[in-house]
Parts: C-alpha cells; sequence; structure tokens
C-alpha cells in the first residue's frame, strides 16, 4: 500500500472511529433523558366547572384522535408499514408534519369539525404542546381555547429528547397528551401508567402510554361518572404489550363498577373494534399490527358501542401510503365501551381523514336512575 492509501486508511479509519463515539454519546443521552412518568399521579383539573350532571338526561361525548396536526391525506409516516395485494411493499415517508402551514390547516379543519359536534365531554389523543414534529404548534393551547367554557385535564403520554430518525425528516423532540374537555364539574383526576415494550428502542418510541380518570359528581347521587380516558400501544405485532394494558383496563374498570360508578372508556384503542377488522374494502394485505377487541374481552358488566354506521364509516387509515378510498386499510380502533347502568349510542363521523388518520366518534349517553 503507498503512502497515500496509508493515509486515506487512516482518515477512513478515524472518521469511522468518530462516528463511533457520537453514536454511541448519542445513544447515552437518549438513556440518560429517558423517564416514565409514575402511576397514579393526580392531575390538575383547569379551568373547573360547577354543573353537575343529572340521571336520564341526554349528553354528547366525542373522541378523536388528532394525529398531532400532521395527517391531512397526502400524509404518511414513517413507522407505519403495510403490504398491497400484489405483494409490494409499503412504508411511509414523514417523520413530521410537512409544514406548520399543514398543522395549522389540519388543526383548524378538526376544530370546525369538534366545534360544530358541540360535545359536553371531548377526548382528544394526539395533542402536541411542544413538539418539533409539529413545528411547535401549542395544540393544547387550541384545543383548549375552541372550547372555553368546559374544564381541562391534561395527560401527558408522550415526551422524548431529540429523536434523529428518520434521518432526512428527524421526528424530534416532543410533549404530548390526552386532552380531557368537559363542560360539567370534574372533582378530580388521576393518571395511570400502562406497560409498555420496555426494548431498547422501542421504549424511546411508544409514548409514556396512559389512561386518565376523570370524576364528574352526579347530581342526587353518591354516584359518580368515571370518565377513562385511553390510548393503547400502536406498534405491537403480536399485541402482546396490548393484551397486558387491556389487563390494567379490565381491573381499574371493575374496581370504580363496584364502587357504584357509572364508566365510560373513550379513545384510541388501537385494536380494531366489534368485528370491523375485515369490513372494509381495501387493495392491501391485513395488516400485521391489527389485534382485535370485542366485548368477549371486557369485564362483566361493560359493553362496546357498536356506531350506528360502524360497518360503512371506518375510523383509522393505514399511513403507511397517501389516502385513497378503497385502497388503504381502514379500520374501527376509535370509540367508547360502556358499564351496563349507562344507556349509548355511537356515530362514526365521517370527515373523510381530511385533518387525522383518525375520523371523530359521537356518543350519546344518559346515566341510569
Amino acid at each position: 500500500m503507498n503512502r497515500t492509501a496509508k493515509r486515506a486508511a487512516a482518515a477512513l479509519g478515524i472518521l469511522l472511529g468518530l462516528a463511533v463515539l457520537a453514536l454511541l454519546g448519542y445513544v447515552g443521552y437518549l438513556q440518560g433523558q429517558y423517564y416514565r412518568i409514575p402511576d397514579k399521579t393526580e392531575l390538575e383539573v383547569t379551568g373547573p366547572r360547577t354543573e353537575l350532571l343529572a340521571t336520564g338526561a341526554p349528553y354528547t361525548a366525542v373522541s378523536c384522535n388528532l394525529g398531532f396536526g400532521a395527517y391531512g391525506p397526502d400524509y404518511s409516516f414513517f413507522m407505519d408499514t403495510g403490504e398491497m395485494g400484489d405483494g409490494t411493499p409499503t412504508r411511509g415517508v414523514h417523520g413530521r408534519a410537512e409544514s406548520r402551514e399543514a398543522v395549522l390547516t389540519n388543526m383548524g379543519t378538526a376544530l370546525d369539525t369538534l366545534t360544530a359536534l358541540d360535545p359536553d365531554l371531548l377526548l382528544l389523543q394526539e395533542v402536541d404542546e411542544n413538539a418539533h414534529r409539529s413545528f411547535r404548534v401549542n395544540q393544547r393551547q387550541m384545543t383548549g381555547e375552541a372550547f372555553p367554557g368546559h374544564s381541562q385535564v391534561w395527560g401527558e403520554n408522550f415526551h422524548s429528547t431529540f429523536l434523529f430518525y428518520p434521518f432526512t425528516d428527524p421526528h424530534g423532540d416532543t410533549k404530548a397528551g390526552l386532552q380531557t374537555l368537559s363542560r360539567y364539574r370534574v372533582d378530580r383526576a388521576v393518571r395511570r401508567s400502562y406497560p409498555i415494550d420496555e426494548s431498547f428502542f422501542l421504549k424511546f418510541t411508544d409514548l409514556d402510554r396512559c389512561f386518565t380518570l376523570s370524576y364528574l359528581p352526579v347530581e342526587g347521587t353518591h354516584r359518580q361518572l368515571v370518565v377513562v380516558h385511553s390510548h393503547m400501544s400502536a406498534y405491537d405485532e403480536g399485541g402482546t404489550v396490548r393484551a397486558r394494558q387491556l389487563e390494567l383496563l379490565r381491573q381499574v374498570l371493575t374496581e370504580e363498577y363496584q364502587k357504584g360508578n357509572y364508566v365510560i372508556v373513550g379513545g384510541d384503542f388501537n385494536h380494531a373494534l366489534y368485528g370491523t377488522a375485515h369490513a372494509f374494502e381495501s387493495r392491501q394485505t391485513f395488516p400485521g399490527w391489527v389485534q382485535t377487541l370485542d366485548d368477549t374481552d371486557l369485564p362483566e358488566h361493560f359493553a362496546f358501542v357498536a356506531a350506528d354506521n360502524g360497518f360503512t364509516v371506518p375510523t383509522c387509515r393505514g399511513a403507511d401510503i397517501p389516502y385513497t378510498p378503497g385502497v388503504n386499510y381502514t379500520t374501527v380502533v376509535d370509540g367508547f365501551l360502556v358499564s351496563d347502568n349507562v344507556t349509548a349510542r355511537a356515530e362514526n363521523i365521517d370527515s373523510q381523514f381530511a385533518f387525522s388518520d383518525h375520523n371523530p366518534v359521537l356518543l350519546t349517553f344518559s346515566l341510569a336512575a
């Protein structure tokens, strides 16, 4: 080897060594910044209301995953994968929203849709407070200001340092959570921590999964309406983590029902609900991430509220490719389940995935005397 070649080899070795050191330093940084919020954390109720719920009266609740304001119909997400019917693999592109303007447009459309529904209770998932992926748009503030007559309960479920992946469009640092809004008095709220995948890489990407419980007193009774707001794991092929999460949820629901309370659970279950796994036309193969949930998976005295149009309007699209009706895999992963002392019906709102990879779900309910 001549002198020039030796120098080039030495320089390459130095560069590779520096790259390894940088990678090790970054991994150490991620690990050093990682933490989980303690289970059973009491949450603040801001903008408290005084009005009480009553038995026999009709109320409405809406659940909607906002997709951190990124998911217009043309958007695809880097962690979503799939396969076309002919076997062609598919993978999403973006690590963050396409632009700040896109986030503001999607959030504006979402809030127009939600305020038109005028719900008494609103359960919102993937709400960013301060995140690179959504160009620092404070969606928590925006949603609160859009419903000034509602109190707010915030359950943080995603806090990460800068995730430098994908390399061409990094997901970045994130602070996000579950936003629960109520037109009626909330006496207290608590955050429960779901089990998550603790493997080294996935624990940085699977959020600090949780559900929140908001306790609303019911006039003339010693009972409370317990509103459980949940967002279960998504990237859990085989469903082992979600099975552990469901076990905890079942336990909590049973405990609250045995106290004599009314219970409503709403949110993004990240399972195909009440038999909708194969309900909709698609040109893609059945995804590996899809697990199913129905009434047989719930504790005694609880049932899903199957939407009246639950087999004609999906609530979630695959985000491995841009949205085209009849092409993407779609199913129902969003909705509500209730205890048997709550009478309810539901409707999936067909927003055509205009502002998110999810459609909202509207629940109309009353509490038994």
